[in-house]
């Protein structure tokens, strides 16, 4: 047996409704299940809002999901790793119209961190000279950094 794909992403957020506007309203993804569960951690009272995104029009099963995570009983503790720090510091997505949603997120308020640019695509997996990747990073609300790719 193999790994065949990364399944999800959890992101613990403060704000769900802003973090909507980034995630969904912004990034692009598509909203597939909104709902509040519980029964995590040590404590079996605690509950979260729970919404999960896909990419728009999503069929295949094994297709990656984003899970933001509001919790509902506890104040939220914690802030993500900065970037290039020990633990998981950010996670890309790719996309079709890096600039013109690099603008949208601006003009939004989110927080850049690296401006558009582009690189040779050899840490993508191809060959040296062989393609380029265009790709920013920004911050959700929450300081999470996030990254864009696009083939260029």
């Amino acid at each position: 047996m193999a790994v065949i794909g990364i399944s999800h992403v959890a992101v613990g957020v403060r704000d769900m409704e802003r973090a909507l506007v980034f995630y969904r309203d912004l990034i692009g993804l598509e909203v597939t299940l909104d709902t509040e569960e519980g029964g995590f951690g040590s404590s079996r009272q605690e509950r979260r809002r729970a919404v999960y995104l896909r990419l728009p029009g999503s069929a295949d099963p094994h297709d990656f999901f984003i899970v933001l995570d509001q919790q509902l009983t506890r104040e939220p503790f914690g802030a993500p790793p900065r970037l290039f720090e020990l633990g998981t510091h950010h996670f890309s997505f790719w996309c079709d119209d890096l600039e013109e949603r690099f603008e949208r997120i601006v003009a939004a308020g989110f927080k850049v961190l690296v401006p558009p640019s582009a690189a040779d695509a050899l840490a993508y997996g191809e060959p040296a000279g062989s393609g380029r990747v265009a790709t920013t990073l920004v911050k959700d609300d929450d300081g999470n950094v996030v990254q864009l790719d696009m083939r260029i």
